[in-house]
């Protein structure tokens, strides 16, 4: 009976420590790959930690990233009203604003038209006049009888009453004009020569 007994309780030894020596070396492997620091349990909780961490650290040492300009939308003008240049309103452009040419007339030209030398009596006639369009704007006598005293008396007579910017002539656009009392001859012989240099302008 002890030996049986004997020989169960050496079984059960022999077992216990061939149990223990499998055991122990993988014990020893898993306690050797663990880090120093790790402790079962905790592994999780530290890898949390870690990963919280880390956006907070890449946040401190985050680079500001520089500005991009981005291109306007179809429709959007970039430029400025006040540099000059096509404003936008609702997506319409508007052409800036293009000064109009100038209507003023262009100054007109004066035209002058000699009649022809007519001759009386008394000595020659010759007259001209100064045209703006077909306007009548001054008669003048070129030549008028001065032989004698009573020739320049009576040709200054006819010159004052036709020539001129006032005159006869510039008033009736004619050579329609009245015979100046004492100066028929020469009165005559200014309105013939009128009469050709009108004709010559038209």
């Amino acid at each position: 009976m002890r030996r049986a007994l004997f020989a169960i309780t050496g079984l059960a030894a022999s077992t216990t420590a061939l149990v223990v020596l499998k055991a122990g070396p993988d014990t020893s492997r898993v306690a050797q790959e663990l880090p120093a620091s790790a402790t079962p349990g905790t592994e999780e909780s530290t890898t949390a930690a870690e990963s919280t961490a880390e956006p907070a650290e890449a946040t401190a040492t985050a680079v500001p990233r520089p500005s991009v300009s981005r291109s306007p939308a179809p429709g959007q003008s970039t430029a400025s009203p006040a540099a000059g240049g096509a404003e936008s309103s609702g997506g319409a452009t508007k052409k800036p604003s293009v000064a109009q040419p100038s209507t003023a007339a262009p100054r007109s030209t004066v035209r002058r038209v000699f009649g022809p030398v007519v001759s009386n009596e008394f000595g020659n006639v010759q007259v001209a006049i100064s045209l703006t369009g077909s306007r009548i704007v001054a008669a003048e006598a070129l030549e008028l009888p001065e032989r004698t005293a009573q020739s320049e008396q009576r040709s200054s007579r006819v010159d004052d009453r036709y020539s001129g910017t006032a005159g006869l002539v510039v008033q009736r656009q004619s050579a329609d004009l009245d015979t100046v009392s004492g100066a028929t001859a020469t009165s005559e012989s200014y309105r013939e020569s009128l009469q050709a240099a009108i004709d010559q302008a038209r």
